[in-house]
């Protein structure tokens, strides 16, 4: 089975050895995204809400350039960097996913790359 490179301008460029996703048949595996504003490449702010809502944000756009929305992801993992947050990510997840939700780990973790408070990777299911 051959391997789709998904990328997209609307959310940020890869920063290491890898792509926003790659599609596989019909699942796309989706890397982490922090909240990174595309057009600058500059963390959103040092608000941790403002910095969840620019994941979701970029984690829509890498969807929809695999051909799907936020509502078919199967899986989502979250990084935060303060497991405090957690009752905000329940409640920003909210704003932009509606029900079934996906399936769901959250982890609270040492760091994040570029000083991010927060990371969302998961796994996108299109017909």
């Amino acid at each position: 089975m051959s391997r789709e490179i998904i990328h997209t301008d609307r959310a940020p460029a890869a920063i290491g050895t890898y792509n926003q996703a790659v599609k596989v048949g019909n699942t796309t595996y989706l890397s982490g995204q922090i909240p990174l504003v595309p057009e600058t490449m500059e963390m959103v702010s040092d608000d941790f809400a403002e910095q969840a809502h620019q994941v979701f944000k970029n984690l829509s756009a890498v969807c929809e350039a695999a051909g799907g929305t936020l509502n078919d992801m199967a899986k989502v993992n979250i990084f935060v960097i303060d497991l405090g947050h957690f009752a905000t990510v329940n409640s920003i997840m909210a704003e932009y996913f509606s029900e079934p939700y996906p399936a769901r780990a959250a982890v609270q973790v040492a760091a994040l790359p570029k000083g991010a408070q927060i990371e969302i990777d998961g796994m996108l299911i299109t017909e």
